[in-house]
């Protein structure tokens, strides 16, 4: 079913810190007492323990209980259900953003960037894949949160109409935050979902949100900062590639590939 405006809601908030039973209570009231239902409902990076490094502990498997119960509400209402948390595959862990389809399919992008100034690239393994999910006649790129900074690996080859990033973005930075997320927008012009989270983790750092969708004119159109929401946008197909027609920028865009 194709559609030209796409209905995304975003849940920004604090997680508690390695649970991830309570957190996926949690996620689960929260979406069984929203009046309307999304098209995609999209979750901060790591939704189910917040960004830590005892992968052991929190990981679960692809068909454990938290993507499991994910699977069924998607289907319940007929929304995909997107965000990333802590995988065990065969021995190895990954910062794994899942996009799981009201029919049960699940996509999935492993996390390229690792954060190395955390000890992140030490627990987790790097994603190689650069991942576009089709969903309702959109073409939906997943990133994690410091695949930010690194604007090659986003670049847009026609090939997509919409970034999410899912993030544990602190506070400190906020700044650089919301400009990276405008330049995204603007020179892959594309919409752009920033979702991040809220309060303080388990190390003692602070998240004020600021999760933020942006047009491809690089225009803010949602943007709370510094409490718990769920933000909600809808977002025109037709309206984007009338822009694109009208400011063919892509097309003069140079070819390169990626390189290790």
């Amino acid at each position: 079913m194709k559609k030209d405006k796409l209905f995304i809601y975003g849940h920004q908030g604090e997680i508690v810190w390695e649970d991830p039973e309570a957190n996926l209570n949690r996620y689960l009231d929260i979406i069984n007492d929203l009046r309307i239902k999304p098209d995609i409902f999209i979750l901060p990076e790591t939704f189910s323990s917040g960004f830590s490094n005892h992968v052991e502990a929190i990981s679960e498997q692809m068909d454990g209980p938290t993507v499991s119960a994910f699977k069924d509400v998607a289907l319940k209402y007929d929304m995909a259900i997107g965000g990333s948390m802590v995988i065990n595959e065969a021995g190895k862990y990954y910062n794994r953003f899942l996009f799981i389809h009201p029919n049960g399919k699940v996509d999935f992008y492993d996390k390229r960037h690792l954060f190395s100034m955390s000890g992140e690239d030490n627990a987790y393994t790097r994603g190689e894949e650069r991942i576009v999910v089709e969903f309702r006649g959109w073409r939906i790129l997943l990133q994690v949160c410091y695949d930010l900074r690194f604007p090659v690996w986003s670049r847009n080859q026609n090939d997509y109409d919409l970034i999410i990033y899912t993030a544990n973005w602190p506070k400190q930075r906020q700044h650089v935050w919301d400009t990276l997320l405008k330049a995204r927008a603007i020179e892959n012009q594309c919409y752009v979902f920033g979702l991040n989270r809220t309060g303080a983790d388990g190390n003692q750092i602070g998240y004020t949100g600021g999760s933020v969708f942006v047009d491809p004119k690089g225009m803010l159109m949602n943007s709370p900062h510094g409490h718990e929401a769920v933000v909600a946008i809808q977002m025109s197909l037709s309206d984007l590639k009338e822009f694109r027609e009208k400011f063919p920028v892509l097309k003069d865009g140079d070819k390169f590939s990626l390189m290790e």
